[in-house]
């Protein structure tokens, strides 16, 4: 007889495998312009499901993503026809975790709004920091010539979304995620009951960076250009901390199915009405964490218990 523990698995195995199966249909038989959204949509999974490996879970709310994805995309270009394409992934990645390693140290320290702020203002000093050097080079932006196929990014953003997103299910079920809810519970009790809260929140933080760090590599690779100011642009971050609310943070379907909404949302509306997304972006938001805190992922959860009653 299976055994509960291994059965509870299969439907995160079976949607996982589902997934692998329509991406590589997608690689095989879909034109550009599908293969455009699809690595678009995979991006975002990846950046928010490693997003809320640490904030969703520990409720520290984090605005310093994108200083990972910029701090991936600026080593990618600064090895690039240096170090082999997968060599300058991982080490944008490893980067990347160093740093958010270097600047969870402090931050971490601080709880709450002031949190929110103080990731906020590193990311921009980071970003300056690279503005900062590239100006003293002489340069205001890098050209990336040769770079690989559109259906070649895909794939590689493929194993980035699906990492994070084992990465995400595994941790959440495992002692050190059980750790990490006890500080968004109550932080103070789970220091209390004997749990190393600083290096459980510094740990996870640094994990967390990596696959962002990896996603900014192989973005610059697809767009084929290094700008400063776009790369480290808090709109990324602030895209991301969208995704979780509409989605739901705390479980691996939460940002699988805001990605997913928003993407379609951006697509639907850049066609139809593109000088009223922001707006319409912004009224979604509120209406979220007004009338559906929980999520889309939440929301459905809350149908499906009551419907079971």
């Amino acid at each position: 007889m299976m055994r509960p523990a291994l059965s509870e698995h299969l439907p995160f195995v079976g949607a996982l495998a589902a997934a692998l199966v329509a991406s590589a249909a997608l690689i095989v038989w879909g034109d550009e312009y599908a293969v455009s959204i699809g690595l678009t949509l995979l991006m975002w999974v990846a950046l928010v499901q490693s997003w809320a490996a640490f904030s969703g879970l520990s409720g520290y709310i984090s605005l310093g993503h994108a200083v990972f994805y910029g701090v991936g995309a600026y080593v990618m270009v600064v090895g690039w026809q240096i170090l082999p394409v997968w060599l300058g992934v991982i080490l944008a990645g490893l980067v990347a975790g160093a740093i958010a390693l270097l600047l969870g140290w402090p931050s971490l320290r601080v709880r709450g709004p002031y949190f929110v702020i103080l990731t906020f203002g590193l990311a921009e000093f980071v970003k300056y920091i690279v503005v900062s050097i590239e100006a003293a080079l002489g340069r205001s932006g890098r050209l990336l010539i040769g770079t690989p196929s559109l259906r070649e990014l895909f794939g590689a953003m493929l194993l980035l979304a699906v990492a994070s997103t084992i990465i995400l299910y595994v941790l959440r079920r495992s002692r050190l995620g059980s750790g990490l809810l006890a500080v968004r519970e109550d932080e103070i009790a789970a220091e209390a009951i004997g749990i190393n809260t600083a290096r459980t929140k510094l740990l996870v933080f640094g994990l967390s960076a990596i696959i962002p760090g990896m996603v900014g590599a192989l973005m610059s690779l697809r767009f084929t250009y290094f700008e400063p100011m776009q790369s480290f642009s808090p709109v990324t971050s602030f895209t991301i901390v969208t995704i979780a609310v509409l989605g739901g943070s705390d479980d691996v379907p939460g940002p699988l199915l805001g990605a997913a909404f928003l993407v379609a949302l951006s697509e639907l509306l850049w066609a139809r009405a593109p000088e009223l997304y922001m707006i319409i972006l912004g009224v979604l938001l509120v209406s979220f964490v007004l009338f559906a805190p929980e999520g889309i992922y939440g929301k459905l959860r809350s149908w499906n218990r009551g419907e079971a009653q």
